[in-house]
């Protein structure tokens, strides 16, 4: 397969970096008074990311909503590229937006309509889960043609993931991001949410209550030998750093 680069005009995936820079601009205005407005974003640990390299990063994330939780992480990342810690209090940040930013999402969420099909332009990678197709449980292998689509994103910038491919809390990390991990070794960055399933409906479209304090903290890369690694111990540390572990359901359950 021939390697895929951007341009100073395309994305890898030959996406128009100036309507790009359209839609991140339109969708972070029409966004950003649900995490600095009616709702606040309280964030950690982006002084670990604002020194990371341009390419080559990989962001995995516990998720609660379909796309409220990457519209938040969207306005943070321009927010660090544009020299602000920890804060999203300056929207000017949307003028100059990161536009090698992807993010993974199931195909049949993505397929629902014109307004996904704009989110897709603006930096989704579209996977098929082999788990689960049209709410009915499967079981197939991942498809190469996904992991290649997320391995030209990773060495594009930077992708955003979410292992468990759920909304659901403590739900199992999914195997397919440690062949990712392998075959492009990038640095693996976590990310813990909280709040945004209690603001927004599962989608992250609609509100549901206002007056939300929304969390986004950023850790520390995850160190990983990959020689020396099994996809367990890989997966194991994945979900630890994303607070999705079991030992972290039974802190939850004990509260």
């Amino acid at each position: 397969m021939k390697k895929k680069e951007s341009t100073l005009f395309r994305d890898a995936f030959g996406n128009l970096h100036f309507i790009k820079r359209f839609l991140i601009f339109t969708f972070g205005c029409f966004s950003y008074n649900r995490y600095n407005g009616f709702n606040q974003l309280h964030l950690e640990g982006t002084e670990y990311i604002k020194d990371l390299p341009d390419k080559k990063v990989l962001f995995v994330s516990n998720h609660q909503t379909y796309f409220a939780d990457v519209f938040a992480m969207f306005h943070v990342f321009c927010s660090v590229k544009n020299g602000f810690i920890n804060s999203i209090k300056n929207p000017i940040y949307l003028l100059n937006p990161k536009v090698n930013l992807y993010y993974v999402a199931a195909q049949e969420t993505m397929n629902q309509g014109f307004l996904t099909k704009l989110f897709t332009y603006s930096g989704g990678i579209t996977v098929k889960r082999p788990w689960i197709e049209r709410n009915k449980q499967i079981n197939r292998s991942v498809y190469l043609s996904d992991i290649t689509r997320m391995g030209i994103a990773i060495n594009d910038g930077w992708l955003i993931t979410f292992p468990q491919g759920t909304t659901q809390a403590f739900a199992p990390g999914r195997r397919g991001i440690v062949h990712v991990i392998r075959k492009y070794n990038p640095i693996v960055v976590p990310i813990v949410i909280d709040g945004f399933q209690k603001a927004y409906d599962k989608k992250g479209i609609r509100i549901k209550k206002k007056g939300i304090l929304q969390k986004m903290k950023f850790k520390e890369p995850i160190k990983l030998d990959l020689k020396k690694d099994t996809t367990d111990s890989i997966m194991e540390k994945i979900m630890d750093a994303i607070e999705q572990s079991s030992k972290y359901r039974y802190r939850k359950d004990n509260l």
